[in-house]
């Protein structure tokens, strides 16, 4: 069988590829891998700066001293606010891949960015005023839309057997844009630089992505829109099972994200510079980790990796609630970090279930073959959008919880009961849905095929 062409089609204008079929291994070895790992690389770089601008003010509101006037509770619900905002954009951004083309969206995307940056660094400055910040702040949330689209374009480029392992790197390499700019942040204020020496170093590197993706970076055309796959996602319960689990990840590590250093200032009463020096720690590892989430998943399901991480989130937050309480700052910050690891984790193994589960039910209607992963491919990358803006509303909540509970008890304990909570109905949900099998599938297997989910 002769390769499928990935030659630009004439009729289009732009890096387009005609025909994609990276499940047929003769293809994948001789052309198709070397294209995906490209389009991988240039969709990192981007998704990365993507989320330095959407944590932003995670970072700026450490800056912001008496001087401001802004009281903890703003903070909150100021970063509450861009996290929203960042939720909400994920819909859209996923469906402009098959509106516009992966590479075509990546770069108005990346350039996109630059509004959010410019306008921070022109209201940045004591004596302006908090609505203000508010509105330039929710300006910076378009960066969390760019994970949502390069997440269903990178989908697309790879296999199923790599897919855990290839969203692993892509949203790891994204996610890492946390800690980055975290650091980056530091290394400032140590410096005894302000807030707009570091909106300015973002600038350039901004232009630079929307370049790099312009020139090397490549659309599939078969990634067309398809408004009845995003229906067909949206009626389908398991496209909201795992919003919900998500919500319990990815929404945590951006939740903890924004508000961890707001916490240490607010009830342990770290100085800024003492609160960015522990800040990126978290982030980063949850973010390094990702990948081996989806490593993990890949060799041994992902349904079982994320139940057993729900389990460990669970522990963990039980340990801080108990350091909050002793005022043990040191425990505190090493259980913060475990939390951060293990929510990267499951962000890992969250992600490799969603293509695994459409390509389940697949080929329980009978499908097979490129049939079954054609149809996997057309609603895991429409789901992939939902899933990504419900997930990260838990970001919202996370921030919007540690303001209600700063405002009604001084600290952030009830917010941490209440994650508690939530970590345990992810636990029990992951087992009923995904793992327990019911008596009825042994006498059920042989006429009706079931899906696997344990393998998902």
């Amino acid at each position: 069988m002769t390769a499928p062409s990935t030659a630009a089609a004439p009729s289009r204008r732009g890096r387009w590829i005609e025909q994609w079929d990276p499940e047929d291994e003769t293809f994948w070895k001789e052309t198709g891998e070397k294209t995906a790992r490209r389009n991988l690389v240039l969709s990192v770089l981007a998704e990365h700066i993507g989320f330095s601008v959407w944590t932003l003010w995670s970072v700026l509101v450490l800056f912001m001293g008496p001087a401001y006037g802004l009281t903890p509770a703003d903070k909150f619900l100021l970063t509450s606010m861009v996290t929203l905002v960042g939720a909400v954009v994920r819909v859209p951004y996923t469906f402009a891949v098959a509106v516009f083309g992966g590479r075509n969206w990546t770069v108005v995307s990346a350039g996109l960015l630059l509004v959010p940056t410019i306008a921070a660094f022109v209201v940045m400055r004591p004596g302006t005023s908090f609505s203000t910040f508010l509105w330039v702040g929710l300006l910076a949330g378009i960066g969390g839309g760019n994970f949502a689209s390069s997440m269903t374009n990178i989908n697309a480029f790879f296999p199923l057997r790599k897919k855990g392992w290839a969203l692993g790197i892509n949203a790891g390499g994204g996610n890492i844009g946390v800690p980055v700019i975290q650091l980056v942040a530091l290394a400032i204020i140590g410096a005894g630089g302000g807030p707009r020496l570091l909106l300015a170093l973002y600038i350039p590197l901004i232009v630079v992505a929307a370049v790099l993706a312009a020139v090397f970076m490549d659309n599939i055309a078969s990634v067309r829109s398809d408004t009845g796959a995003a229906r067909d996602a949206a009626k389908d319960a398991h496209t909201w099972i795992m919003a919900f689990l998500y919500i319990g990840t990815f929404g945590s590590f951006i939740g903890y994200s924004f508000a961890f250093g707001q916490v240490l200032q607010s009830e342990f009463g770290r100085t800024p510079l003492q609160a960015a020096s522990l800040t990126f720690i978290g982030p980063l590892l949850g973010s390094l980790v990702r990948p081996v989430g989806g490593r993990l998943a890949d060799r041994y399901g992902g349904a079982r990796i994320t139940l057993w991480n729900f389990a460990g989130m669970a522990a963990a937050t039980a340990v801080l609630i108990v350091a909050g309480l002793e005022g043990e700052l040191p425990l505190f910050i090493a259980v913060f970090v475990v939390l951060f690891v293990l929510s990267g984790l499951g962000n890992g193994s969250t992600y490799k279930m969603i293509p695994g589960i459409f390509q389940a039910k697949a080929v329980a209607k009978g499908l097979r073959g490129e049939e079954a992963a054609a149809n996997g491919r057309r609603l895991s990358g429409a789901a992939m959008g939902l899933i990504g803006a419900v997930g990260a509303l838990g970001g919202v909540a996370i921030n919007l919880a540690f303001r209600q509970s700063f405002l009604s008890y001084g600290s952030g304990t009830g917010a941490f009961v209440a994650f508690l909570v939530f970590y345990g109905a992810a636990f029990a949900v992951t087992r009923a849905v995904y793992l327990r099998r019911p008596a009825a599938e042994a006498t059920t297997a042989e006429v009706t095929p079931q899906p696997g989910y344990a393998q998902v």
